[in-house]
């Protein structure tokens, strides 16, 4: 197969719908698969997302990139699609909530040796981190979702959702923490030891974490820097992170694409 040309606004959207297709459409169905209650509502929104493209496309100017554009057609329909229910947390728990300042034990991060128990444990995370994601708060499942699970930058997030980029961050890592809350619970635990440094540099430290984790880079601090326990809280945001990547690894189901295609060239 020979190599797709980038699409621009110059591209017929005959081409340029059907590649995003091909690039983002299974991307967007995990995106959708988070925010609908089925299997079928999730393909009904995904199809209707590459509907609204196909219409627009001469709308298309160019100012972002196509997969931006596309995201933010993907945002706005599920907010037309899905209201938020009665019952659905408008908050996320205070900072001190989710973190485990006043814990006497902390989570044991895995080691790579730990063979098939290991994947049996990572299956149990991957689980619960489904679960976590549907709890949240759709304000700050939003925003996990677009960069844990799709992955995109957290610029473009900014400029999809239409929201000043401290708040996309304040979310993100907000919802971080919780989903990070959520993977201690099923991790063995050990007893913890004292925080080396005063809450308020564990607090920088963890800001330096989330900034590496928002701009994909690895946490470089020195080993003696970081204390046991802000080690293992660094660590079990690492392994929700996983999670939520292992979950955007989906692909479309068969047909779907086809079916996606019929529709757009009948329209």
């Amino acid at each position: 197969m020979s190599e797709s040309r980038p699409v621009t606004p110059g591209t017929p959207r005959e081409t340029a719908i059907p590649q995003l297709l091909e690039t983002e459409g299974a991307k967007l169905l995990s995106l959708a698969g988070r925010f609908c209650g089925s299997k079928s509502e999730a393909e009904d929104l995904v199809q209707e997302v590459f509907l609204q493209a196909w219409r627009s496309w001469d709308k298309f100017e160019g100012r972002s990139a196509p997969g931006t554009w596309l995201y933010t057609i993907a945002v706005r329909t599920c907010q037309r699609m899905h209201r938020k229910k009665s019952g659905e947390p408008n908050k996320i728990e205070a900072l001190d909530d989710l973190l485990p300042f006043g814990s006497s034990r902390m989570a044991l991060l895995p080691s790579p040796d730990d063979g098939p128990l290991q994947l049996q444990l990572h299956k149990e995370q991957v689980e619960r981190i489904e679960a976590a994601i549907a709890a949240l708060p759709k304000d700050f499942r939003m925003p996990l979702v677009l960069k844990e699970v799709v992955g995109i930058s957290v610029q473009d997030l900014a400029q999809v959702l239409d929201l000043p980029l401290n708040t996309v961050k304040t979310r993100l890592h907000r919802a971080r923490l919780k989903l990070r809350l959520a993977m201690d619970a099923v991790m063995p635990q050990t007893e913890g030891v004292p925080p080396s440094y005063s809450r308020e540099i564990c607090l920088d430290l963890l800001a330096a974490k989330q900034k590496c984790l928002d701009e994909g880079l690895a946490f470089q601090f020195p080993d003696q820097i970081v204390c046991e326990r802000c080690e293992s809280v660094f660590g079990t945001m690492d392994l929700a992170q996983a999670a939520c990547q292992k979950i955007g690894q989906g692909t479309l189901p068969e047909g779907l694409q086809e079916h996606i295609l019929g529709r757009l060239t009948g329209s």
